[in-house]
């Protein structure tokens, strides 16, 4: 098995190459508790990291993170928290290591890790249809905590909630909605694919046959002509959100030659520039995953593509720091944190 090495504001008015310079420049992050890692991508400009900066002071203020460590409205905390804590560690911070956000990630792990414990390794909420999803994106934050966090408890929530994803895995090869194995859609395939990718990175053995029977399924839901994907493989129009979820599914577990995820590109960067504006559906679902596919796609179509998403996220952020959109404020903010912030690459889940 291969892997890859792996948000009405005065910006509004800027124009979206006010975003990245014409040349490929170099970005350096250096933030209290975090290395010095330099990115040969894109310059990111004043205004971005004016924006992600309020947006993690934001997700750090008193009474914006909930005494038990979440984040969220009650509907969605786990998935909320996750959002939020790898918004922190985009910029390189690090849980429980000092800093200025060091004490906020690490209640914050310590939430996800009490949960796990609460309900023997699962991490959703129990009885809710997204329940996997946020399944998927706490092993993801977790996987992504692993190497950083000095506290062991970490190792052991991750495995467990790993555990519940290879049993929950259903025998036409995808997830669906429950932790148990049923049925299978694209959406919850694709999240519980890129969690057990990072697993795999943070150092946790995944079985080969678990990833090939998933990336099968990942394939089926491709409409052949097009090259977009579809809900499930006998049902749902092709979209760009879960077009952009699929391919970035299949470069993430080795398959960025395949013809599968070759179309899906080409049908992503072919999609007209509605999938830009404000207000456009599933947003930071679809862009959350398409930026991390063009990034892959290569140097080109990235310059062409971030300068119009980076504009778009920016004059959606408010006058406190946050985003509003699906899933809550701190999902929406870590999300766009996540979307504009790619550029500094320091999860594991960015590095081409």
């Amino acid at each position: 098995m291969k892997h890859c090495p792996i948000t009405k504001t005065l910006v509004a008015t800027l124009t979206a190459a006010a975003f990245v310079a014409a040349s490929v420049q170099s970005v350096r992050a250096q933030d209290e508790g975090a290395g010095e890692q330099v990115v040969g991508v894109v310059r990111l400009t004043p205004e971005v990291r004016t924006a992600i900066t309020k947006g993690l002071d934001y997700l750090a203020k008193e009474g914006v993170q909930k005494a038990d460590g979440s984040w969220g409205t009650g509907n969605n905390d786990v998935a909320e928290t996750s959002a939020a804590l790898m918004a922190f560690m985009l910029k390189g911070y690090i849980p429980g290591r000092g800093g200025r956000y060091g004490v906020v990630m690490e209640n914050g792990i310590t939430y996800l890790i009490n949960k796990g414990k609460a309900q023997r390794g699962f991490l959703g909420t129990p009885n809710n249809h997204a329940g996997m999803y946020e399944h998927g994106l706490a092993v993801l934050a977790l996987s992504e905590a692993w190497g950083q966090s000095k506290n062991p408890a970490v190792g052991t929530a991750l495995r467990a909630g790993v555990d519940i994803i290879l049993r929950a895995q259903s025998t036409l090869g995808g997830w669906r909605y429950s932790p148990t194995p049923a049925d299978a859609d694209l959406s919850m395939t694709v999240m519980q694919l890129v969690a057990l990718n990072s697993a795999h990175e943070s150092g946790i053995q995944i079985p080969i046959a678990t990833i090939e029977k998933a990336v099968k399924y990942v394939k089926s839901c491709q409409e052949e002509g097009s090259g977009g994907f579809k809900y499930m493989p006998t049902s749902g129009d092709v979209g760009f959100a879960r077009t952009a979820a699929g391919v970035m599914s299949l470069i993430m577990t080795g398959q960025r030659n395949s013809k599968e995820a070759q179309r899906g590109l080409a049908f992503l960067k072919a999609y007209p520039d509605k999938k830009f504006e404000k207000g456009y559906p599933r947003f930071h679902y679809a862009h959350y995953y398409a930026i991390q596919a063009i990034y892959q796609s290569g140097e080109m179509d990235f310059q062409k593509w971030y300068p119009k998403i980076a504009a778009t996220v920016v004059s959606m952020q408010a006058a406190d720091g946050s985003w509003n959109g699906e899933g809550g404020p701190a999902f929406a903010t870590g999300m766009s944190i996540l979307i504009i912030g790619v550029p500094y690459r320091f999860l594991p889940i960015y590095q081409r």
